[in-house]
């Protein structure tokens, strides 16, 4: 449970869902400690590692810890096309409600292996859902063939709270970072779909036309020593700073000039709802799925073809920005108040036929 996109958005819902009548507890396939772990802890859920070598004696793991713990009788899944194998289990274990929840539009795999083990797990994802819901329609496309009979949850954020945490946080990278240039920002798991490579010819190309520039990559991820190596092979180490994982997302929004997000491919990217409810513009890859723009006029999508007009768009955007009321009422009337969704979630929970109160 670290800070990534599925993860924080179950997160944000956790602290909001009425605790008194649904619980969650965490299935985890490593024993490193997550970020979340010990906030997890303090609001009464468990943390429950299943380590295996390989998915299928992972399934077999998960279905006899389920069938040894005969107090769940939902569970719910959010690893995409992984979701098969633990419906697999929680069928085979028992288990009465056993929900499927995308939250990708793609896997991103392209090899013919890659591609076989996709149809099956799409096919058995289909089959053995018994509930279905999705962060957006594209998201439920992708992973069940259709919008129908599919519930789609946006993926919300603490509203109110951003906002305060914004206003009070306009100059937080100039007095922490002593940086007064062009402040850009990109958060998520350094990894291949995230496309950092990009975000580094796209530095190269500012630092060529002697932009005064700062690029704040926020996160972890198995690719951060072979960008840090591309980093000093360019002589961006001036220019690009890895903060890691931080608690300070919002702040670092809040007094950025934009967010870039060339990702391959996403589902509908929670940071981009906590960016727009921060006010922040972000620059963003057509791969990602538009119905991540709130119309508050602080998103611009581009194609990865040219790392020319991602610099150009950096240098050159001129964008009136909202205000509170605008952002607040924008994030309601798209689904994206995170109180709202939690208490319809919990009364989603309570209302399965014969469902616990823990999951």
């Amino acid at each position: 449970m670290d800070r990534a996109g599925a993860e924080t958005m179950l997160m944000n819902l956790y602290r909001h869902i009425d605790r008194d009548k649904i619980q969650f507890d965490f299935i985890t396939f490593t024993n490193e400690a997550g970020d979340y772990d010990a906030e997890i802890i303090e609001l009464g859920g468990r943390i429950i590692p299943v380590i295996a070598n390989n998915p299928v004696e992972r399934m077999l793991k998960l279905q006899r810890f389920l069938k040894q713990s005969p107090e769940y009788n939902i569970v719910h899944a959010h690893m995409l096309l992984s979701n098969a194998f633990h419906l697999l289990a929680a069928k085979g274990a028992g288990v009465k409600h056993c929900i499927s929840h995308s939250h990708n539009t793609s896997n991103g795999q392209s090899s013919v292996v890659k591609k076989l083990y996709e149809k099956w797990a799409l096919i058995t994802n289909r089959k053995l859902a018994t509930q279905k819901i999705a962060c957006g329609g594209l998201a439920a496309e992708y992973l069940f063939g259709s919008k129908k009979d599919v519930w789609l949850l946006p993926n919300a954020v603490d509203v109110r709270k951003m906002i305060e945490v914004a206003d009070n946080s306009r100059n937080y990278i100039s007095q922490n970072f002593d940086d007064n240039g062009l402040k850009i920002i990109q958060v998520g798991r350094l990894n291949n779909v995230k496309n950092h490579q990009f975000s580094l010819e796209i530095a190269q190309e500012l630092k060529n036309r002697k932009i005064d520039f700062s690029l704040y990559i926020i996160g972890q991820g198995p690719l951060e020593d072979e960008l840090k190596q591309k980093v000093n092979a360019l002589s961006l180490q001036d220019n690009v700073k890895f903060l890691g994982v931080r608690t300070d997302i919002t702040e670092l929004m809040s007094s950025a000039d934009y967010m870039i997000m060339p990702s391959l491919h996403e589902g509908f990217p929670v940071v981009l709802v906590e960016s727009q409810a921060a006010g922040l513009n972000a620059i963003v890859s057509d791969q990602v799925s538009t119905e991540v723009d709130l119309g508050l006029r602080l998103v611009k999508f581009l194609p990865l073809a040219s790392v020319n007009d991602w610099a150009n768009s950096l240098i050159n955007l001129q964008t009136t920005k909202p205000n509170k009321q605008e952002i607040t009422n924008s994030m309601k009337v798209h689904g994206f108040d995170v109180a709202t969704n939690a208490a319809t979630l919990t009364q989603f929970y309570i209302n399965l036929p014969d469902s616990q109160l823990r999951k």
